[in-house]
């Protein structure tokens, strides 16, 4: 009797303990199982959504999505938000197909000057990152909220690419240019590859250097890492330079694919990106929470989502619906993962 009693006393405490493991478990990996489990809704939903045609479409299309993301969710970490990005991608977009239309094209934004493809390459990255600049100095040094502070560039930086083209699309690219959008390299179409090699080099950045150590002890309790010798601002304005340098590519990128530079582009791309950072893990209630590979996983999961409801002729209507409940999910789950550690 004595030992059933010690037993059934114990049974309790080991259930909690199971109970601890397995939330820890899926606090780590439950964004893996979610996009295991959507893959597996998808193919049943869809028997045209294994395709390899299909798979590869969507990874084609949430790589600027994903690219956005990157930068994102280090300025995330940094207990900090960017809501410019999907207009760097407009401005950054218009200033590179403009360096690249064709010299002998009638309309061209630049008559008879042809510049090397690296140059308009650097000029999409580079327009990126001085806003990126601006950004991180109105941040850093001004101490206006990151919010308001990246609103006011998100329009600024919308009107100008509208005033830099006049509101017209600049087309007839050359063939190198369309091909960092349209080409394959390998069997691979070239923007995956950028979106895998800017995926590693971001998770060796945030992860092995002294740089991403002290934007996650910024994000995580920045006037402990102020007194502990951190130049905060100077990080701060650094996150935002390299969001900005990934949204730049993200506009060369896209408006390689479809050929043509659009002072629109990029719009709702940066909720887009936001929604990938907390999907896969970055918290908008905590700073220093958030890893690469979960970035990568929510903006898959976002590419998935659109592309299983376009298969299934969901209303465009619909579809917007849906993506802000998900996002709006996945903050609250957030607020509740955090409230309930402390």
């Amino acid at each position: 009797m004595e030992t059933h009693a010690i037993a059934t006393e114990a049974s309790p405490a080991k259930w909690r303990q199971v109970a601890v493991q397995l939330r820890a478990i899926f606090n780590k990996y439950g964004i893996f199982l979610v996009f295991i489990a959507m893959l597996i809704v998808a193919s049943i939903l869809s028997p045209a959504f294994l395709s390899k045609t299909n798979l590869i479409n969507v990874v084609r299309q949430m790589s600027v999505v994903g690219l956005i993301a990157l930068g994102v969710t280090g300025v995330i970490v940094s207990a900090g938000i960017d809501l410019s990005s999907g207009s760097v991608v407009g401005l950054s977009a218009v200033v590179a197909a403009s360096l690249s239309q064709l010299p002998d094209y009638p309309a061209a934004f630049y008559k008879g000057l042809q510049v090397p493809l690296f140059v308009a390459i650097l000029a999409a990255c580079g327009v990126g990152a001085l806003v990126g600049l601006i950004n991180g100095s109105l941040v850093a040094k001004t101490r206006i909220p990151p919010f308001i502070a990246t609103l006011g560039t998100l329009t600024a930086i919308r009107g100008a690419a509208l005033l830099y083209t006049g509101g017209r699309p600049i087309s007839d690219l050359t063939d190198g240019y369309n091909f960092i959008g349209q080409g394959d390299l390998f069997g691979i179409p070239v923007p995956i590859l950028l979106l895998v090699l800017m995926a590693l080099v971001t998770h060796v950045l945030y992860s092995q250097t002294k740089f991403g150590k002290y934007v996650y002890a910024i994000g995580g309790n920045e006037q402990a890492a102020r007194v502990s010798g951190i130049n905060v601002g100077k990080y701060k304005m650094l996150m935002y330079v390299y969001a900005g340098f990934l949204a730049g590519l993200a506009g060369l990128v896209v408006s390689a694919r479809i050929g043509s530079g659009q002072p629109g582009l990029g719009q709702g791309y940066e909720l887009d990106a936001i929604a990938a950072a907390v999907i896969g893990g970055a918290s908008l209630s905590a700073g220093g929470i958030g890893t690469v590979a979960g970035t990568v996983v929510g903006a898959l999961i976002i590419g998935v989502l659109n592309n299983i409801l376009d298969l299934t002729n969901v209303s465009a209507y619909w579809q917007q619906i849906i993506k802000g409940c998900i996002i709006v999910g996945a903050v609250i789950l957030d607020q509740l993962k955090h409230h309930g550690s402390k």
